[in-house]
């Protein structure tokens, strides 16, 4: 893991082997933003990290999962919303600098919205505003005992921005988004489970030293992934994402023929059954 210096806003990549891996099994990346002086505030300079970080990731041939969380040094913290002092300088500007500004921004969940394998957001302590964005950008979302969600936006007399009036409505429909946007409705880790808008509670205590209980169990899942074939994992998030918008079965069917063929076809899947052969 690289070391960075306190208060340089940073993303820390690790490769991390599942447990029980063979030989020929990917890695999980291991994303951490870093950058305590702020918790993790989204400042231009963190999503800039963050974009390059998920490149080298998708890039690595090795990666078959991604986990993203924040590092804390004062309690937990998974990301304190946009960096205010940029938001007031976006504020100030005009025209087309101003949105180039706020998009850039933007750009690091984003990227991770796109990212084309599994992605699962491990999340300690308080995901505000873009925080929030950075949670719904990934396809899973876990929470610690210290999660908190509070989306803030209107007590700071900002619009929501990044997508999240469309995002929250996809994941926990349009009652609980105005609830939580224009009724200030912060959820903690059991009302984000209770409402969907994480995938589990993860209980217990954030150690001092080493990952968290949420961050254990995202790597875990995440291992399902790592343990198959690259192509595999990639092409079945690509069918789920199209088959998102279908209304008709048969039209499902269609999108699956061709990557199910294709995965029929593969060494991995002769190797695969000949490992199960074997047991049986």
């Amino acid at each position: 893991m690289a070391t960075v210096a306190d208060n340089t806003p940073d993303v820390l990549l690790e490769r991390i082997a599942p447990e029980g891996a063979r030989e020929d099994s990917g890695v999980i990346a291991l994303v951490t933003l870093r950058d305590p002086k702020r918790r993790n505030a989204m400042s231009r300079a963190l999503s800039d990290a963050l974009v390059a970080v998920l490149d080298e990731v998708e890039a690595d041939e090795r990666v078959h999962a991604v986990v993203v969380t924040g590092a804390a040094d004062r309690g937990p913290a998974f990301c304190a919303g946009g960096d205010l002092d940029e938001l007031a300088a976006v504020g100030a500007t005009t025209g087309q600098d101003g949105e180039d500004s706020i998009r850039g921004v933007y750009a690091g969940f984003l990227r991770l919205a796109a990212c084309p394998l599994p992605t699962i957001a491990a999340v300690d302590g308080p995901a505000v505003g873009a925080g929030i964005n950075m949670a719904l950008a990934a396809d899973i979302r876990l929470a610690g005992d210290t999660a908190r969600f509070e989306p803030g936006f209107l007590r700071l007399g900002i619009h929501p921005g990044g997508g999240m009036t469309w995002m929250t409505q996809r994941l926990v429909g349009q009652q609980t988004t105005i609830a939580m946007l224009l009724g200030g409705e912060a959820m903690d880790a059991a009302a984000a489970e209770r409402t969907g808008l994480v995938l589990r509670r993860v209980p217990g205590e954030v150690p001092e030293q080493g990952h968290s209980p949420v961050v254990v169990e995202a790597l875990r899942l995440a291992g399902f992934s790592a343990r198959a074939g690259r192509d595999l994992v990639r092409a079945t998030k690509a069918s789920i994402r199209t088959t998102s918008a279908l209304t008709d079965h048969a039209e499902a069917v269609t999108v699956e023929v061709g990557p199910q063929l294709a995965s029929l076809r593969s060494p991995a899947f002769r190797e695969g059954l000949e490992r199960l052969r074997k047991r049986s």
